[in-house]
Parts: structure tokens; C-alpha cells; sequence
């Protein structure tokens, strides 16, 4: 291997590339975590509009994701071909998100108008800038070891900004009083949305594209055609599916579970989101360190299985009201186990892309990045819409004692229900092949074809 593809990202880098995920991190803990109850139970939208809210707005930006893959597959810039976004849009990404949290006195009508309008216009934003997001970690670095690496740094980041957002903002909105709740959860979630943009505009100015590769101008379809016939990026594209049907479903149910079925207030859902999301921080560490003795793909199997046995023990284990130190230790182990396999997903879609070209002698990196979060916002789309529809199906009503039915319903969506998506990402690993002495010889065959170009090396002759 060459010194220039096998040399280490600096820790600043890191950090910086870490950065940017903090603030993606923002928007996608919200949406998997506080935006139901938020719509439920602070702006008082009925439950039967919630499903189709949580759906529409995420289905338009699934395709979005798309259009924006193909975009920046065909345009560079001499700042890379996808750090200009994190700067540009930093600033459009924050309001977004302000808007979002509020909360005009409207009829109902005017309210269910301007949450469409302002979800969907937050989401457009979110996927112009996290799709070059995502597709940095192919050009940072060449080793896979070392984009292993920027991604446990990454997801670290992540699920610290998650960890800060899920336990500052709901406290911070409770001191308010549950008169200006609304305005409690406006402004704390303003401020979250200035951490956003200064963390973005920090990640541009500290990362480097150093990798270049030969991309071609290709007609959509065939760019379809050829993503589908890499059946190793075909697998990630499922297993981000489903996965995130499993990972949005249990966090959304989170704070209706501490509050109605652990008989919880403000403090105690923070800390029952808290646990969860220490849990996944934690995992992060782990994981980065486990990769480096085994092997990265039966680590990411084993976890989602161990997940979903977890799940069902939680949902058989845990009585109302009276389980909570149990649920609280349950919670942690399923955050912990369900996400060792984080670093490993996000590092090997850039090696599923090699494994492409490689096999059909043409690169689609852009569609392939965009493929992939099409697939993570067709799973949030669904398991919003599902977890509408079964909150509703479990009779759910905000601020009222809750019915066994509904208790039962509630407790389902934090575990049973999501753990079974985790059993089917895990089993449709199995299908998965890319190991690293896999990768190591697709990326020496790229490179003697003159298809990879590293910063600072020159090209084979």
C-alpha cells in the first residue's frame, strides 16, 4: 500500500469531519425522538393527521436525496466536490430548523398548513447538505481503517449532539411551564439550530478532499441500472431501510414510554432518553476499538440479533410503573449493542460504490450516497407513518391516563416492533461480502487501472 493512502487523517480532521454529523445530528434527533411528541403533545395536532405528516414531508425529500446525488456527482469546485454545501447552506440549515419549533396561534387548519410547509421546506434543506455530507468519508481518505476511524469520530460526535439535544431541550422547554411549552420548545430548539450552522461551517474549514475519482457524465437511467447491479451496495441499500424503520420507531417512542408507561415527568424522560443515547456514545467508542480485532461485518450481523433478543426480554421483563430501573438498564444495553455496528455501515457504502466500478468498469458515487439516504428517508417516512397509525390503532391520547391496551401498544413500539427490523437488518447481512482483505484488492486493482487518484501521488503510468 502507499504511503499516501495508508497515511492517518489528523485528529483535527477528524474532529472537524465529527462536527459536521453533530449538527446533521441536530435535525435527525429531533425527527427520531422528540418531533412526534412534539407535534402530539406541545402543538396539539390531532394523532390521525400525525401519520401522514411524519410521511409526506420525508417521502418528497427521499426523492430529493436522489436529485442531489446526481447533482453533485457532476460538479467540483476548488474547494472539493462536496465541502462547499456545509458552508453555503449552513446558515439556510438553521433557520429551517428554527421554523420548525414554531408555533404560530393559528386555526387548526392554518397549523397543519404551516407544519407541512415548514417540515418539508427543513427537510429540502436537510438533504442539500447532508448527502456531500456523506459522501465525504470516500474522498478524505483511501485506507479503510482510517475511514472506519473518521466515522467512529463522526458517530461519536453525532450521538453527543443527539445526547445534548435530547436532554437540554425537553428539561429546558419544561421550565417554561406547560402554558408557554411551545415557546419553551421554540427557542431551546433555536438555540440547538446556531449550534448546527457553527458546527457545520467548522467542519468545512477542517476537512480536506484528498481522494479523486474518475466520474463520468451518465444518463439517470443508467446510473439506476448500474447501482442495481451492484448487488453489494443493493444489500446496503435494504439494510439502511430497515434498519431505520427499527431505529426511528423505538426513538420516537421514547418519551411516550418514560411518561405513560414508566408514569414518568420531564426529568425522567430526559433520563431515560439520556441512558439511551449514552448507550449508543459509548458504542461508537467500543466499536472503533472491536473493528480493529474482529471482524467488522460479523460485528455488524451479531449486533442487530442481540438487539432484537434484547428487545423482546425488555418487552416481557418491564411492568408498568413499576420496572424502572430494569427498563433503564434494558434501554442502555439495546443502545449500546444496536449501534456497534454505526462506524461499520457509514464506511463501507464508499467501498460497496469501488466494488461497483470495479465490477462494471463505471463509477456512481453520487446516485450510490444519494441511494442510500433515499433508503434512510424512505424508513424514517415509513416509520412515521407507522407509528402514526399505531399510536392511533392503540388508542392513544395526549395528557390522559392511558388505557392496558394502550399501555401495551406503547411498550411494543419500544421494542418488539423495531427489534424485528433489527432481526431482518442483521439476517440481510449475511449476503454481505466486502471484508477489508476483500476491499484492500478492489482498491489495488482501481488504482493500477488508473481509476483512483490520491492527493499527493502521482498517477500509475
Amino acid at each position: 500500500m502507499n504511503k499516501a493512502a495508508s497515511s492517518k487523517l489528523p485528529v483535527l480532521e477528524k474532529i472537524g469531519f465529527g462536527a459536521g454529523d453533530a449538527a446533521v445530528n441536530v435535525v435527525w434527533s429531533a425527527l427520531a425522538i422528540i418531533i412526534t411528541f412534539f407535534y402530539t403533545d406541545v402543538y396539539r395536532l390531532n394523532v390521525a393527521h400525525l401519520a401522514m405528516l411524519g410521511l409526506i414531508p420525508r417521502l418528497i425529500d427521499a426523492f430529493a436525496d436522489i436529485a442531489m446525488g446526481i447533482y453533485t456527482d457532476t460538479r467540483t469546485t476548488r474547494w472539493g466536490r462536496y465541502r462547499p454545501y456545509l458552508l453555503i447552506f449552513a446558515v439556510p440549515f438553521g433557520l429551517s430548523v428554527m421554523l420548525v419549533f414554531t408555533t404560530p396561534d393559528l386555526p387548526y387548519a392554518g397549523k397543519l398548513i404551516w407544519a407541512y410547509a415548514t417540515y418539508i421546506t427543513m427537510m429540502l434543506v436537510f438533504t442539500v447538505v447532508v448527502i456531500p455530507y456523506i459522501s465525504l468519508p470516500g474522498v478524505l481518505t483511501a485506507d479503510p481503517q482510517e475511514r472506519l476511524s473518521a466515522n467512529g469520530y463522526r458517530l461519536f460526535f453525532a450521538k453527543g449532539a443527539s445526547l445534548l439535544v435530547n436532554t437540554f431541550v425537553p428539561i429546558f422547554a419544561a421550565r417554561w411551564g406547560q402554558e408557554h411549552l411551545a415557546k419553551g420548545y421554540q427557542i431551546s430548539m433555536a438555540l440547538m439550530a446556531v449550534m448546527a450552522t457553527l458546527l457545520f461551517i467548522f467542519c468545512f474549514f477542517t476537512t480536506k478532499e484528498r481522494v479523486q475519482f474518475q466520474n463520468d457524465r451518465k444518463p439517470i437511467g443508467e446510473q439506476v441500472g448500474l447501482l442495481f447491479r451492484n448487488d453489494q451496495w443493493q444489500i446496503l441499500f435494504w439494510v439502511c431501510l430497515v434498519g431505520t424503520v427499527g431505529y426511528v420507531i423505538r426513538g420516537s417512542a421514547a418519551l411516550y414510554y418514560a411518561k405513560y408507561y414508566l408514569g414518568g415527568d420531564a426529568k425522567l424522560q430526559a433520563a431515560f432518553v439520556t441512558t439511551g443515547i449514552v448507550g449508543n456514545i459509548l458504542s461508537m467508542v467500543a466499536s472503533t476499538w472491536i473493528t480493529k480485532k474482529f471482524c467488522k461485518i460479523q460485528l455488524f450481523r451479531w449486533s442487530q440479533l442481540i438487539t432484537f433478543a434484547l428487545s423482546v426480554g425488555m418487552f416481557f421483563a418491564v411492568e408498568p410503573a413499576s420496572g424502572i430501573a430494569l427498563a433503564f438498564v434494558l434501554y442502555f444495553l439495546i443502545n449500546f449493542i444496536v449501534d456497534l455496528q454505526g462506524p461499520v455501515f457509514w464506511s463501507i457504502i464508499s467501498e460497496a460504490v469501488d466494488y461497483g466500478q470495479l465490477k462494471s468498469g463505471k463509477r456512481v458515487a453520487g446516485m450510490a450516497f444519494g441511494g442510500v439516504s433515499f433508503a434512510q428517508k424512505m424508513g424514517m417516512s415509513l416509520a412515521a407513518g407507522m407509528v402514526g397509525w399505531l399510536l392511533t390503532y392503540f388508542q392513544y391520547q395526549p395528557d390522559v391516563v392511558q388505557s392496558a391496551f394502550t399501555l401495551t401498544g406503547l411498550a411494543l413500539l419500544l421494542t418488539v416492533i423495531p427489534g424485528v427490523f433489527h432481526l431482518g437488518m442483521g439476517l440481510l447481512m449475511y449476503r454481505y461480502k466486502i471484508t477489508d482483505a476483500y476491499y484492500n484488492r478492489i482498491k489495488e486493482d482501481l488504482a493500477a487501472q488508473g481509476k483512483i487518484v490520491i492527493a499527493g501521488e502521482a498517477k500509475p503510468a
